[in-house]
């Protein structure tokens, strides 16, 4: 804020020293001719370097922030398994304590490994230049099993995360990399319960648009997103800056990912939502591949 004040002042500055210059020699011809264009050229640079200048200086922003958050991302698992590694060498616990600390160990762990693969996950993407081997891939298995897992590991029930798909004889088949479509439903999986904090109620639809679309929605009953922040969730490392989703820890990578993984497949991502306190939408799309299923492996490789 302060750059852009100062910028705009800095231009205000100008415009008033170059009017005033106009004014006491608007008689003379070839001077102004010439200052003219300087100014216009003047003023230009001023506005363009303080563009430059203020998105560097968010971009350093949501770096810093980025920085905190996999720094607490990762530190509290680390500590929590720790304190309860110190907790079973130092006291005798009953078997059924100890199992309870093993299963709180696990679940840390899980939380470790997922931050360290976003984050890998994320400068892999941003690196990647060769084109990556891509074999059909069945979308309603990745969702099922994501949603398999997701279920188990946050304790939830049919009711609380729910699929609407097409009927069994209708194939949902996209030709993509199955371990980065995997990261695109797993992320927008793990967004809806997190920004869900009074109570999961999480909708999953795969839909098909004709023979172009695969259509995967996933609506939640959270928090909700501001309209001005719809799209700016996507870029890397930002977060809403809001209280309550303040309290939300993350990485600011998870819909950068989906999105960037999405676009890569030759579809994309967006963001739907009624306001804050009112829940969620983020729909992917991907381009559809009419593929038969009863294909044999070595066929698929050499596709």
């Amino acid at each position: 804020m302060l750059f852009t004040v100062l910028g705009i002042c800095m231009v205000g500055v100008a415009v008033v020293l170059n009017v005033g210059w106009i004014i006491l020699n608007w008689r003379r011809l070839m001077p102004m001719l010439i200052g003219i264009p300087f100014f216009l050229l003047l003023i230009a640079g001023v506005v363009l370097n303080t563009i430059f200048l203020v998105r560097e200086v968010r971009r350093n922003e949501r770096h810093d922030s980025f920085i905190n958050a996999v720094t607490h991302e990762l530190k509290t698992p680390i500590t929590s398994i720790r304190l309860y590694l110190e907790t079973l060498e130092r006291r005798e616990l009953s078997e059924e304590k100890r199992q309870e600390f093993y299963g709180i160990m696990l679940n840390d762990s899980d939380r470790l490994l997922a931050t360290v693969e976003q984050v890998l996950k994320a400068g892999e993407l941003g690196q990647r230049s060769r084109k990556t081997v891509r074999t059909p891939v069945d979308i309603r298995e990745i969702v099922t099993a994501a949603m398999y897992r997701t279920r188990t590991l946050h304790h939830l029930t049919d009711e609380n995360l729910s699929l609407e798909e097409p009927p069994a004889d209708q194939p949902v088949i996209v030709r993509g990399d199955h371990e980065d479509l995997q990261t695109v439903v797993t992320n927008l999986l793990n967004n809806a319960v997190k920004y869900s904090p009074n109570g999961v109620e999480i909708q999953v639809r795969l839909t098909l648009e004709g023979d172009a679309w695969v259509i995967l929605s996933v609506t939640d009953r959270g928090i909700g997103i501001p309209a001005a922040h719809l799209k700016r969730i996507f870029n890397r490392f930002y977060r809403v800056p809001a209280r309550n989703v303040l309290r939300t820890k993350g990485t600011g990578l998870g819909l950068f990912l989906v999105r960037t993984i999405a676009r890569q497949h030759g579809g994309d991502a967006f963001a739907t939502s009624p306001g804050e306190g009112k829940g969620a939408t983020v729909t992917v799309q991907l381009p559809r591949l009419i593929e038969s299923k009863e294909k044999s492996p070595a066929m698929q490789e050499a596709i």
